[in-house]
């Protein structure tokens, strides 16, 4: 990275003032008085996993509400929370939710050496808080999407510092408490890293299986939840998902093309990912936007599949902004997340169930930004190094 007067790089990573970090709380603190005031057990979405603890609770099956999609592990990790009285929950999660997106977007800046001080760390999160409309959503939802954001940067880390059994530890947990970092497995095997993955596939695995032995119905998630997501066909859900397979048909395309249409772009976006990986370039960028192209092409077919999902993948882009050669530098990059603007009222999209039109064009851009970038443009990453301006070791050899 260029830290000369010409280059961006050098002001983002010098301290910031303290005017920035006073506006950065003042968003923060705002967004999380304001969840608290309008939802209630810490939002919609952590109330259907709460809901699922109760339910458990009090000697039924977990699964008998089928939009509760996740394993049996979640419902015992929910279970403090449903012994909780209800404003303490309020506050509660919100509160957390919010630390845990801040400690996320930390470790996304140390995976890419970036000083927590220094003004890209205020910035970064400021504008993701203020500028990028599914931040606050998924505070307001309590979605478990937030496990995701922390645990991936937080894998990348260990993993950039040779820690890759610590690394599949944090994916393993982060899977058993919601399935969205599955495709992280793909990076693991890439890197042929064969006891983390172990270790990555286990944890959830027991989890799960030790926490079903304490549940009434043991199979719920085999014979309910499963063919549920395979199927796909919850009329409401599928109003607010972004997959290409969930949106198109929405639009007069055949389903079967349309679900045909998103499993050959997951699978391009894997072959750039794996291409990203055996490329050049300094290690952090390499670990994070193989991740990304791995989660984008996983959320290109997962059902379901919303916007707060890119949460998981855009702190890691956007900490990269120091390289010469990252991705966050490309116009597309930007222009991508335009659709995710706050205040912005597109016309024939003001209908909350419109929304998912904008969210399939942001997570389709961006996909393609990724891919793209995984194949041409890592050479220009590969010519400088890392903030300090050094190359650093290949991911293989820390």
């Amino acid at each position: 990275m260029a830290t000369g007067k010409s280059d961006i790089s050098g002001w983002l990573v010098r301290p910031a003032h303290g005017c920035l970090w006073a506006g950065l709380a003042a968003v923060l603190g705002a967004l999380t008085v304001h969840t608290v005031l309008v939802t209630s057990d810490g939002g919609m979405d952590n109330a259907i996993v709460v809901d699922a603890a109760r339910t458990w609770l009090a000697g039924g099956s977990p699964y008998d509400d089928r939009h509760f999609l996740y394993f049996p592990s979640a419902v015992v990790a929910a279970a403090p929370q449903a012994l909780l009285p209800r404003p303490v929950l309020d506050v509660a999660v919100p509160v957390t939710v919010v630390a845990a997106l801040a400690l996320g977007w930390a470790c996304a800046l140390r995976l890419h050496r970036v000083p927590l001080r220094s003004r890209l760390a205020a910035l970064g999160l400021l504008g993701l808080a203020a500028g990028f409309a599914p931040f606050g959503q998924l505070v307001r939802l309590g979605n478990w999407t937030v496990t995701a954001v922390l645990a991936l940067p937080l894998c990348l880390l260990l993993a950039s510092r040779g820690r890759w059994v610590a690394a599949g530890a944090v994916i393993g947990v982060a899977v058993a408490l919601k399935p969205l970092l599955a495709p992280m497995a793909l990076l693991f095997l890439f890197a042929r890293r064969w006891r983390a993955l172990a270790v990555l596939l286990l944890v959830p695995v027991v989890a799960s299986v030790t926490a079903a032995l304490f549940l009434p119905d043991p199979t719920g998630f085999l014979t309910r939840t499963l063919p549920f997501l395979l199927r796909g066909d919850d009329a409401f859900v599928r109003l607010y998902e972004a997959s290409p397979a969930a949106v198109l048909p929405r639009l007069g395309v055949p389903r079967a093309l349309a679900a045909a249409l998103g499993l050959l772009g997951a699978a391009a976006g894997v072959v750039c990912g794996y291409l990203r990986w055996r490329g050049p370039g300094p290690a952090p960028l390499r670990l994070a936007e193989t991740s990304a192209a791995l989660m984008l092409s996983a959320f290109l077919v997962s059902r379901p599949s919303y916007n707060h999902y890119l949460l998981v993948v855009l702190p890691l882009l956007l900490a990269g902004l120091p390289y010469a050669g990252a991705v966050a530098r490309r116009p597309w990059f930007w222009l991508a997340l335009v659709p995710q603007l706050p205040g912005v009222t597109w016309p024939w999209l003001v209908p909350p169930t419109r929304r998912a039109f904008r969210d399939a064009l942001t997570l389709v851009l961006l996909a393609a930004t990724v891919a793209h970038h995984c194949v041409r443009g890592t050479r220009e990453g590969a010519r400088r190094g890392g903030p300090a301006g050094k190359r650093r070791p290949a991911v293989e050899s820390v």
